[in-house]
């Protein structure tokens, strides 16, 4: 047995050694620490192995261990075991239902970022800042995002179990979804006083460039002299999606840059021929915008195209490579992040309005925390602004740039 045990340490400390190699943390030298760092895990493995009070069970600890190495790095990267990684390329390939949420990795738990309208999860009461403590009765602290993504989504019909943490609520709460075929709504435009046009987009998703392009034109053709582009709650896209929205205003300069340790500077200018605006304009944003429009909103912002007003956003932008593994299973790795003109990682820094008004949506809560005192029923009802106070400002930011 102590045999057994050596083998597996000795081989867990160069799986560890090959992952850390990588992502080229580890070199001739051992400067940056990481051979002692690797020492010391084996020391720790052989420790919990014969000191512990039970005998443990080697493959899980070994796996704990990969899952939390690679969820340091951010949320977006993942260890997948030989059976979530099978898993993993079958949902890839199957066309599946869904519930229309956007999901990412707070407080180490599932979290909601942005609700779509309409969709399975807004009609089952899901709220953008809740957290899913676990699903289908796995706690989502032990779950990769990649693995999360996979318990969501299902079959057309089928249901999904999943309790909810939210804040003002003392316990949490079982929330049951039926999964549905998701469909993203239609950009929508409508005129506003003093000659504001006012577009909304729910998502980023292929073609939503081409949508708002098209409102622009109509809305400009109405008599707007003013465009309030609203990416409240817009966490879904794709990254070229939101450079070729930010182009429909910019005639010119930086809109974004993908950048890594072994990702060459990947630059991403304005196009003159495809910029369509030239009005005064102000982005809308809050904790619920992610990815593509947070793209959006820097390159305005940052080339002082516009305002951006609201709270800060989400932050997430990154490129993401699957390395498989001699066991089946595979590494997820962020091999670049996407940078505001600036030079400012969006993914680390997210994007914070020059004009801030905070959401008036309660936030969430750490599921870890004991919740205090039980709530009052009147405390327990999410508290909700009737008055859409960022919209307001940013109409008033409008009205004070001449058009």
């Amino acid at each position: 047995m102590k045999i057994k045990a050596a083998i597996l340490v000795t081989s867990f400390a160069v799986l560890l050694f090959v992952v850390v190699g990588s992502m080229g943390g580890v070199h001739a030298s051992s400067n940056d620490g990481s051979y002692r760092q690797l020492q010391v895990y084996s020391e720790v493995l052989s420790r919990v192995r014969s000191e512990y009070v039970e005998e443990p069970n080697i493959p899980r600890v070994t796996d704990g261990a990969l899952h939390g190495l690679l969820e340091s790095l951010d949320s977006n990267s993942s260890y997948l075991t030989a059976d979530a990684y099978k898993a993993f390329k079958a949902h890839k390939s199957e066309a599946k239902g869904d519930i229309g949420a956007v999901v990412s990795k707070r407080f180490g738990y599932a979290a909601v970022v942005a609700v779509l309208p309409g969709s399975p999860a807004e009609k089952a009461g899901i709220e953008p800042t809740d957290i899913f403590e676990s699903i289908e009765g796995q706690s989502t602290r032990d779950l990769s995002l990649p693995e999360i993504h996979n318990l969501i989504a299902g079959a057309p019909g089928s249901t999904l179990n999943v309790q909810v943490v939210r804040a003002r609520k003392a316990e949490p709460q079982k929330v049951v979804i039926t999964r549905d075929v998701v469909a993203v709504p239609a950009v929508n435009d409508k005129m506003m006083d003093d000659g504001i046009g006012y577009v909304k987009a729910e998502a980023l998703t292929k073609g939503k460039a081409q949508e708002i392009a098209s409102k622009l034109k109509s809305l400009e053709k109405s008599g707007a002299k003013k465009i309030l582009l609203d990416l409240r709650y817009c966490a879904e896209g794709d990254e070229n999606e939101g450079i070729a929205v930010a182009n429909l205003f910019l005639n010119h300069g930086t809109i974004t840059y993908l950048q890594g340790q072994k990702f060459p500077r990947q630059a991403f200018n304005a196009d003159p021929s495809k910029a369509i605006s030239s009005l005064p304009v102000a982005v809308l944003v809050n904790r619920g915008t992610s990815g593509a429009a947070e793209i959006v909103a820097a390159a305005i912002l940052e080339n002082a195209r516009g305002d951006v007003v609201g709270d800060k956003t989400f932050g997430d932008g990154s490129v993401q490579k699957t390395l498989d593994l001699p066991d089946g299973g595979a590494l997820i790795l962020s091999i670049a992040k996407y940078y505001s003109p600036s030079g400012k990682a969006i993914q680390d820094t997210a994007v914070t309005p020059n004009v801030v008004v905070a959401d008036a949506i309660d936030d969430g809560v750490n599921p870890d925390d004991d919740g205090g005192a039980a709530p009052t029923d009147d405390e327990s009802k999410p508290q909700k602004n009737n008055v859409d106070d960022q919209l307001n400002k940013a109409v008033e930011v409008l009205k004070s740039h001449a058009g």
